[in-house]
This record gives structure tokens, sequence and C-alpha cells, in this order.
């Protein structure tokens, strides 16, 4: 087991992804999306990471789990932010396809850390 969440690789993918999103998509974002578009894609970045932290502090594996379910809304929230995005031509459609890589690839890990606790919860 981690010994803090910052060690957990679903949260340092995560952790990625959000840089990836200041860095790369709300910094080409219009001053009109300030209050939506750029607010909406900023807080789900920062909710991924923040649930894996909390679900990580939680003692029981299903309310860990419950955590980890709302991380992985979180970054499907992120790409269809990010689709939004390129469809209003706000960024490329390479800037898109990273994203669409770098979510895909949180799923994987978190969905693999639900299953790793599952299976802890039955021992």
């Amino acid at each position: 087991m981690a010994s803090n969440f910052e060690d957990l690789d679903c949260w340092k993918a995560c952790y990625d992804l959000k840089l990836y999103v200041k860095k790369e998509i709300l910094t080409k974002l219009p001053k009109t999306e300030r209050f939506e578009l750029y607010s909406q894609l900023l807080r789900s970045a920062r909710s991924a990471t923040a649930n894996i932290a909390e679900g990580w502090g939680r003692y029981h594996y299903k309310e860990n789990i419950k955590f980890l379910y709302n991380a992985r809304g979180s970054v499907a929230e992120i790409l269809d932010h990010g689709i939004e995005a390129k469809d209003c031509d706000y960024i490329s459609e390479e800037v898109l396809q990273t994203l669409r890589n770098k979510a895909e690839s949180c799923l994987r890990l978190i969905n693999g850390y639900i299953k790793y606790l599952r299976n802890r919860s039955k021992e």
C-alpha cells in the first residue's frame, strides 16, 4: 500500500493531466470563457486529484473506491470539456488527442487501483 497518495500512479497521472490542462488548454481559451469553460475545466482537473487524495485518506476500502469513482467521473468530464474546446476551435486536434491519451491513461490506472482495492477488501 502506498505510504502517501502522492505515491499512487493514478494520482501522478491525474496530476500530469491537470498540469497539461493548465498549460495547453486553459491558456488558449478566450477571456469570454473565463467563467464558463475555463472554470469547468479547472475544477474538474482539480477534482480528479483531490478525490484520489481524499479516498486514500479514508479508512475503509469501499469509501476509497467511492472517491475513485468520483475521480473517474472528473477525468471523463475533462475529456468532454476538451472536446468542446476543440469544437470551438480553441485548441488543435493534436492537443485534444494528447488530452485523450492522458485521460485514457488516468482511467486505466484508476480502474486498476479500484480492482486492487476490491481484491484487498476480500482478504
